[in-house]
């Protein structure tokens, strides 16, 4: 069977030709779209978008001084508990309660009447034991020359000493009893044993107390100077000693300078000195203790206060700090900061961070001169991206960034500040 092929007519041309042209127009079309598609393509993907700004502080090296913030409360310097040390009716209160005394000053007045009347009966009996010394001694001398001439005996020369010597030591036993007499006359009228803010009282005029009874009549404070009792773990000493000894810390010496932190977050505008730090370690907790002592002419502080000790441990040169904003933890817990090279490009650096200072950490190693990190802008790049460096300051009071040209303080990064709220860790190293 052969195939034959029927050539269009004349008439059938036009048409076909006409049917050609309106097909091939899509076809041109979308092999141009691909075209593009192509060259859309092989473009890069950021030609043409600007490179995303980030806040960089510049970091160098400096010395920093090594602070140790202990928590602790504050004691007073002296304390007294005054209570009777004789006897009796309390006849009146002599001080005003709650306020300052100083010592020596009278608090109480025992009634005197008895004490009186008894170191008046032991003064009389000192009189009467001296009378008897002048005839005693005028006896004995008398008896010298007679027993030389044998007109006395040896006995009642003997006899006559002794009643001399018995005279004179009734005298002084009188004497005794006069000074005893007189102490607890004196004790009717309590003073003050110490200077400082006194308490109310316990007990009222008219009431009975006794010598040494358990009930206190009132207790003094002396609260300029007070102390300030904090621990420091065993722990962190080892620690600050070991960096001293390898030249990481320069000790400040024996005078360390102390401030204080309210419980309000303020701070207590006078420095503190070292008292004395306790010379053992406890066995249960592995702490030890540590007093600071603090002048409070306001009285400001009052026994019982909780108060945070910022001690200064020493100097730490040529060292780095990063601002604790800047400072976040990778997957595996390392503490790591965002650097931007000297080529523009993101690059992710794991630290070594160890105290804190202000809002910062001191980093022992991960930095080096010159390095600039990111403090805003972290949540927007990626390591190996480049970016444009904005140089800002930090504030070290308050943490914020602040812009170095016109001082003022800059708008917070949303997505940095976003991620605080969801997760209030994030970003916190050395917790």
């Amino acid at each position: 069977m052969t195939a034959t092929f029927a050539a269009p007519s004349r008439q059938e041309w036009p048409f076909k030709r006409a049917r050609l042209a309106i097909l091939g127009v899509p076809l041109v079309a979308a092999l141009l779209l691909a075209g593009c598609g192509q060259d859309q393509a092989a473009a890069p993907k950021n030609a043409g978008l600007p490179r995303p700004e980030v806040s960089v502080v510049t970091l160098h090296p400096r010395s920093v001084a090594i602070t140790s913030e202990l928590s602790g409360r504050t004691t007073a310097s002296l304390t007294a508990e005054v209570r009777p040390q004789v006897g009796g009716i309390i006849k009146s209160r002599l001080y005003e309660e709650g306020g300052e005394v100083s010592a020596g000053d009278a608090l109480y007045q025992i009634d005197p009447a008895s004490y009186q009347a008894t170191y008046d009966s032991a003064v009389a009996a000192l009189e009467k034991s001296e009378a008897a010394v002048p005839s005693a001694a005028a006896k004995v001398e008398r008896y010298q020359g007679l027993v030389k001439q044998n007109a006395v005996s040896k006995q009642d020369y003997d006899d006559a000493v002794a009643t001399l010597a018995q005279a004179k030591a009734d005298v002084a036993s009188a004497k005794a009893s006069v000074a005893t007499a007189r102490i607890n006359l004196d004790y009717t009228r309590i003073v003050a044993p110490i200077g400082g803010r006194i308490d109310k009282s316990s007990l009222t005029p008219g009431a009975l107390v006794t010598a040494g009874q358990t009930t206190l009549l009132t207790t003094i404070r002396t609260l300029d100077p007070i102390n300030v009792d904090v621990t420091e773990s065993s722990t962190n000493l080892l620690n600050w000693r070991q960096a001293v000894d390898a030249g990481r810390i320069k000790a400040t010496g024996p005078d360390v300078s102390i401030k204080l932190k309210l419980d309000n977050g303020t701070t207590y505008p006078l420095t503190g000195k070292l008292a004395f730090v306790e010379s053992n370690v406890s066995e249960t907790t592995g702490t030890f203790a540590l007093r600071a002592q603090f002048p409070n002419p306001k009285r400001l502080l009052l026994p019982g206060m909780y108060v945070r000790a910022i001690i200064e441990q020493g100097i730490a040169e040529n060292s780095f700090v990063v601002p604790q904003r800047a400072v976040t933890r990778n997957t595996k817990g390392e503490a790591v900061a965002t650097i931007v090279t000297a080529e523009g490009k993101v690059e992710q650096r794991v630290l070594t961070v160890g105290n804190n200072v202000g809002n910062n950490w001191l980093v022992s190693a991960g930095v080096k001169d010159g390095d600039r990190v990111i403090v805003e802008g972290i949540q927007m790049v990626r390591p190996g991206q480049d970016v444009t460096a904005v140089e800002v300051t930090i504030d070290e009071n308050t943490g914020q960034v602040r812009d170095r040209k016109q001082g003022s303080l800059s708008t917070p990064d949303p997505v940095r500040l976003a991620d605080r709220d969801a997760d209030p860790n994030a970003g916190v190293v050395g917790k």
